[in-house]
């Protein structure tokens, strides 16, 4: 909670008095004032570094203010997503329902009451537990955690046994089943794919609280929030209305902020035309120095910057064959169970498809065939003459160098280009002056994205595969890209949960569900009630089998049968739960690995052998664990797939 000396009890609203926040010797945010009232949307932005993650740790009581007033409501419960997830042995749901504190005191003090046959206090207990919904909290959590991509299956399993990026999504599940007043959210969608983004915007449309959510989503933004907070040197600013309405509004305000200093200076250059002319005579040398007066004055109206700080395209490929690549009744998988079957797919210049298809469905896995990381268990594959394939994959910024700069990143990957030629070149992404000289193990991820496409634009591909690009990256560098990919002459394959990128840069989607990969008909906007209906088939499937268990029990079960199936999930839950343990191990590696490599000391060593066997082993241990992660996918979809034994 925010530091008691900023709260005044019986408010009911957040309110900004003249607040001036500084972190460090940089002021980030200077004299605001303004006022966000119960149940307002608000969405927060504002360049990288510009104070957004700062003004949440003071909202939660993290920071404090150099000066100016924060007010807001000292009973108000506020939820935030948690940073880091300890390795616990409890199951995953539990981790969630405990996310409602007050549901876990009652329940607490339920069981003490209990003990102590305190009848008249277990009564008030379930009486509070009724108000509270807390007999449903359950149902609740699950529909949570089905929401954001978990199975049933996952529901029991232990927090410790899920990856990183898995371990994200339970501390966002845990926040949103707080019962809050206020919801903090930084950059949710991170780590999501598109189905879970979709369902997680209309979870949070329909929440009654009052919600600042950082996002450099636009679409998600726009579904979600009535007002933006903009932060822009050191000033902020409310906007009502959506981030289109945002836009516009801020674009009226920068024209006619051009349109005055484009007046101004003309002024100015009246005056000093004046002064130049007359300063010297005597009989004008009074009128002269009042307009030097004039003009010390006159308050100078800054120029808009308007233009983005991302200026980039891709180079036109050195080959276009025609097709690019060809699958021919391909199927993938892992040890020889198939994810994904009968794979037709021809690849042509200038094509731009986008891979849609919920958590599991094989996406990633369909990317790596096509980028021939993975083989195929059967099918025919023909690559054109000259196929120059470009693969951005999250796990490759792991293969950055940290201790080298991005400007040694280009000179390795093409030592014949002069040492300028690079550094303009990587200023359209931003990395200008002392940045472009920088060691990149301190960059942000936003960073590090930035430096890999960059890498990768710089190879000439002719066929790009892009899977979830946009991760990390800001508003700004994410319309770069998106005008960058539309003057493409390559072919393009897209996996993004980012539509606003999907719907200006792709002309046909692919759809991989059901073991298939197959054209979708429809657009985005029709994907989304394809989800909705492959959500109520699923709740229909779970209450038929609820309703017919009854008549299943009358009947024997097939002797034969039941082993068939048992058999047949024998090897697949033992290789699921050595999958798990080998996993926990390699994120235990994996984090000692990145915590020796962010000891600064490693870098000034003349000896660099540590270093080098310990990018090799990050990088190795990287692969192994997505590698890992998609086998695990695909084992619980196999799984789900057997019926349950009765």
């Amino acid at each position: 909670m925010v530091d008691q000396s900023y709260l005044i009890i019986g408010f009911n609203l957040i309110q900004f008095k003249q607040l001036t926040l500084v972190r460090g010797l940089k002021v980030l945010i200077q004299a605001a004032s303004l006022q966000l009232h119960p149940g307002h949307k608000v969405g927060l932005t504002g360049a990288n570094g510009a104070g957004k993650s700062s003004l949440f740790a003071l909202l939660r009581g993290e920071m404090q203010l150099e000066s100016g007033d924060l007010e807001m409501p000292a009973t108000w419960v506020v939820a935030h997503v948690a940073q880091e997830t300890p390795a616990l042995a409890i199951p995953a749901i539990e981790f969630v329902l405990d996310g409602d504190a007050e549901l876990r005191n009652i329940e607490a003090a339920l069981v003490d009451a209990e003990a102590n046959h305190k009848g008249e206090l277990i009564a008030e207990l379930h009486h509070r537990l009724m108000d509270i919904d807390g007999y449903s909290a359950k149902a609740r959590a699950a529909e949570l955690l089905s929401g954001l991509g978990f199975s049933q299956a996952n529901l029991q399993q232990a927090v410790s046994t899920f990856s990183g990026g898995w371990r994200v999504r339970l501390n966002l599940a845990r926040a949103l089943m707080c019962r809050s007043d206020l919801l903090l959210l930084d950059e949710p969608t991170n780590h999501l794919d598109l189905d879970a983004v979709i369902w997680l915007e209309g979870w949070l449309q329909s929440y009654h609280g009052t919600l600042l959510l950082i996002s450099h989503d636009r679409d998600f933004l726009d579904a979600i929030v009535n007002h933006i907070a903009h932060i822009e040197q050191q000033t902020l600013t409310l906007y009502r209305g959506g981030y289109s309405d945002f836009e516009r509004q801020r674009a009226e305000k920068l024209a006619l902020q051009q349109a005055m200093f484009e007046k101004q200076q003309r002024k100015v250059s009246h005056l000093q035309s004046y002064i130049d002319r007359f300063r010297v005579q005597a009989t004008k040398a009074r009128q002269a120095q009042s307009r030097i007066k004039a003009l010390e004055r006159m308050e100078m109206i800054s120029a808009a910057h308007v233009d983005s700080q991302f200026n980039f395209e891709f180079r036109v490929p050195v080959a276009a064959p025609d097709p690019l690549l060809v699958l021919d009744d391909m199927s993938v998988g892992y040890n020889n169970v198939a994810l994904i079957k009968n794979i037709v797919l021809a690849i042509r210049p200038g094509e731009r498809l986008g891979l849609l298809g919920r958590n599991g469905a094989g996406k990633t896995t369909l990317i790596k065939l096509l980028a021939n990381e993975l083989k195929p268990l059967s099918g025919k594959r023909v690559e054109g003459k000259d196929l120059n394939i470009g693969y951005f994959a999250q796990h490759q910024l792991e293969q950055l160098r940290p201790d080298e700069s991005p400007l040694q990143h280009m000179l390795k990957l093409d030592p014949l280009t002069r040492e300028q030629e690079h550094m303009n070149y990587l200023g359209g992404f931003d990395f200008k002056g002392d940045m472009a000289r920088s060691p990149c193990a301190n960059f942000s991820g936003g960073e590090k994205s930035r430096l890999a496409l960059a890498l990768l634009i710089w190879t000439r591909p002719n066929l790009l595969l892009l899977d979830e690009p946009t991760n990390h990256l800001d508003l700004e560098m994410r319309h770069a890209l998106t005008l960058a990919l539309q003057d493409y002459e390559g072919g393009v394959i897209l996996v993004s949960h980012d539509r606003a990128l999907l719907r200006a840069t792709c002309d046909e989607f692919i759809l991989v569900a059901d073991g298939k990969a197959e054209p979708f008909d429809s657009d985005l906007e029709g994907y989304s009630q394809w989800l909705i209906e492959q959500r109520l088939k699923e709740k229909q499937a779970t209450q038929a089998a609820v309703d017919d268990k009854p008549s299943k029990n009358d009947r024997a079960v097939n002797k034969a049968e039941r082993q068939a199936r048992i058999l047949e999930r024998r090897p697949l839950v033992k290789e699921l739960e050595q999958l798990e343990l080998n996993i926990a191990k390699w994120n235990t590696d994996k984090k000692a690995c990145d915590d020796r490599l962010n000891d600064s000391e490693l870098y000034t060593s003349t000896d660099k052998t540590e270093l080098q066997k310990l990018l090799k082993k990050q990088a190795e241990l990287a692969n192994q664990i997505e590698v890992a992660e998609e086998r695990w996918l695909a084992l619980h979809e196999l799984l789900e797939a057997i019926p349950a034994l009765d």
